[in-house]
């Protein structure tokens, strides 16, 4: 598919995601879920979110945003559109209440590919320009985007998406990606990739399977680009959970000789948006501002864990590897780069591991003050401003560049 000279621009032209975006998004999401959810469920859970909807949701929203002195308003609600506010607000009552099951239905890929149709149509799109290609073998599968397909990329980016481990998919964050290859390409990468990882979802599946399918992607990654340093393994939330498990793989492979076949070279960078760096901490805590809740995180982060206690076993948990060589052997050549929110969630949990990991690793961090959970990715499809929308992403594309020229 050739790509046009519009195609840089395109996901900017697309704009932020409007109120009659999520009318569409709906009227694409019903069938699926009465479909994978089944009827009475799905109508069961529409009845019991009718009086937050219908309530709980203007009455807060009017009184947080209009009657509140600023002081008193968190800095997320300070800084935030009425749009962004709204839907921040239904996104933190979703996660707390509505099932995992109903949850994968509204980032599956027969929800999000008809969706991003509809957002190329209406701003007079009939196809995407920019190529991309579903990608499978026994062992994974996944989502290639490249400029030119012809050619060998310059640079690679292999990303694992978020979503508790429960939820999400590649299809999902396709236009986040686009849009990051496109920075890419303008930062003078000539012919960027994005290798985007589909892995299994519980419950179809538990710790190991996701390592597993990210360390065979990974593998299928370094066979196409044949450099390691040109490679930067990326993820937000729970793919960069999966992310961070990657690398301690690779390190223990390095000192043991275990693996797959072969012992394979760590990346030149890791990026990791709002990491999910231990699955089951004290020092999480619930914010007014961001949409993730504890109790909930914590439930899915043992149904990931399986069998296992994530407590103990730092290919399941990141967080809880305290053996700094191992840590060493695991970096990057480039060391890690950090981006979270001073409002989200992990917060604490994050700023804990940059400080345990930075004395044996070379760690960059950037704390968006008044920032929440994976904003760089939610401000792409929420925010109005350009600069608001792509302010994250640029800070980390810049960094990628800086450290793989």
């Amino acid at each position: 598919m050739a790509r046009g000279p519009e195609s840089h621009d395109l996901m900017l032209l697309l704009g932020p995601v409007s109120y009659l975006d999520c009318l569409v998004f709906c009227v694409f999401l019903a069938p699926q879920l009465i479909w994978h959810v089944g009827f009475f469920e799905t109508v069961w859970c529409v009845l019991q979110a009718l009086p937050f909807f219908s309530v709980k949701l203007p009455v807060g929203l009017m009184r947080e945003r209009y009657f509140l002195p600023p002081e008193n308003q968190s800095l997320f609600v300070q800084k935030a559109s009425s749009f962004e506010d709204f839907v921040i607000r239904c996104v933190r009552y979703a996660f707390e209440h509505v099932p995992a099951k109903i949850g994968r239905v509204f980032f599956s890929k027969e929800v999000a590919l008809p969706f991003m149709q509809f957002r190329l149509l209406r701003h007079g799109y009939f196809r995407c320009p920019v190529p991309w290609r579903e990608h499978r073998e026994e062992s994974f599968h996944g989502i290639w985007l490249i400029k030119n397909p012809e050619e060998k990329p310059d640079f690679v980016l292999f990303y694992a998406h978020g979503g508790g481990f429960s939820m999400g998919s590649s299809y999902f964050y396709l236009e986040f990606l686009l849009t990051w290859l496109s920075e890419l390409e303008a930062l003078g990468y000539s012919n960027p990739a994005i290798f985007a990882l589909e892995y299994t979802l519980v419950p179809d599946a538990a710790f190991p399977t996701q390592l597993n399918e990210a360390v065979r992607g990974y593998e299928h990654v370094l066979k196409v680009v044949q450099d390691p340093s040109l490679v930067c393994v990326s993820g937000d939330s729970a793919g960069a959970t999966l992310i961070l498990s990657l690398l301690l793989h690779l390190g223990s492979q390095e000192a043991n000789g275990i693996g797959y076949g072969r012992r394979l070279p760590v990346p030149a960078l890791a990026v990791l948006i709002s990491p999910w760096v231990t699955l089951v901490s004290t020092r999480h805590r619930n914010t007014v501002s961001d949409y993730l809740d504890v109790k909930q995180l914590h439930q899915y982060g043992m149904q990931f864990a399986g069998g296992k206690m994530p407590e103990k076993e730092p290919l399941v948990s990141p967080g809880c590897c305290k053996d700094m060589s191992l840590w060493k052997r695991s970096s990057p050549s480039k060391g890690i780069y950090i981006t979270y929110g001073t409002e989200e969630v992990f917060a604490s949990e994050i700023e804990d591991f940059i400080g345990t990991v930075q004395e044996t690793v070379v760690v960059k961090s950037e704390a968006a003050v008044g920032g929440i959970h994976a904003w760089p990715v939610a401000s792409l499809f929420l925010s109005s401003n350009i600069n608001e929308r792509l302010g994250g992403l640029r800070t980390i594309s810049k960094e990628i560049r800086q450290c793989i020229p």
